[in-house]
C-alpha cells in the first residue's frame, strides 16, 4: 500500500498545472505570467470543490494528469494535512490539524519505508510520528530540512541535499529498468 501525505499546496498547485498549465499564474511551458493568471489558482480549487473532490474531477475527466490525478489512478491513499494559512482549501485538506496528526498516524501504521520528498513541514510532522526502524529518506533542496529532521529524533534518516527534479527522474529510470 502506498500513501501520500501532503498539503493544500502540492495538492492545488500540481491540479492548477493540469487543469490550467500555469503555477501561481505563471506558463509552465513558457515561464511568463498569463493574463490573469493570478486567479488561475483559486479556480483550480474552486473547480474541483465543484464537482466534489479530486477523486470526482478524475472519474469525470476534468483532472487528467498530474500527481493528485496518478495517486487516485494507482489507487494511492492522500492524506492532505491543511495548515491556517491554506486558501480554499480543497475538500480532501484536513483542516482540524489535531484530526490530520490521528489520520497520519493511522496511516504510517505498517510502514517500513518512507521518502520526504521537498516539503519540510509535513516531513518533519511525519518524522516525528514514525518509529525508529522505519528507512527514511530526506530529498530536499533546503539543507535545514535534512537537519531538523535529524535534530529532533529522526536518526534513521538519510538526506539528498538536491533539487527534487533530478532525484525523481534518476529514482524512475531505476525503477523502470528494475
Amino acid at each position: 500500500m502506498q500513501t501520500l501525505f501532503a498539503g493544500n499546496a502540492l495538492a492545488t498547485h500540481d491540479i492548477e498545472q493540469a487543469i490550467f498549465g500555469t503555477s501561481l499564474g505563471v506558463s509552465i511551458a513558457h515561464g511568463e505570467a498569463i493574463e490573469h493568471g493570478h486567479e488561475h489558482h483559486l479556480r483550480a480549487i474552486n473547480s474541483i470543490r465543484r464537482l466534489g473532490g479530486i477523486k470526482h474531477a478524475v472519474a469525470q475527466g476534468v483532472l487528467t494528469s498530474g500527481i493528485m490525478y496518478e495517486c487516485v489512478k494507482a489507487g494511492v491513499d492522500l492524506v492532505l494535512a491543511g495548515s491556517i494559512r491554506d486558501d480554499g482549501p480543497l475538500p480532501e485538506v484536513i483542516t482540524d490539524t489535531l484530526q490530520a496528526q490521528m489520520t497520519m498516524r493511522a496511516a504510517i501504521r505498517g510502514v517500513g519505508f518512507a521518502l520526504m520528498i521537498a516539503t519540510a513541514l509535513h516531513s518533519i510532522a511525519t518524522g516525528n510520528l514514525l518509529p525508529a526502524w522505519v528507512r527514511v529518506v530526506c530529498v530536499d533542496i533546503n539543507p535545514a530540512t535534512v537537519t531538523k529532521l535529524s535534530d529532533r529524533g529522526t536518526f534513521q534518516t538519510i538526506g539528498l541535499v538536491t533539487d527534487v527534479e533530478p532525484f525523481l527522474r534518476s529514482l524512475a529510470t531505476a525503477l523502470a529498468g528494475a
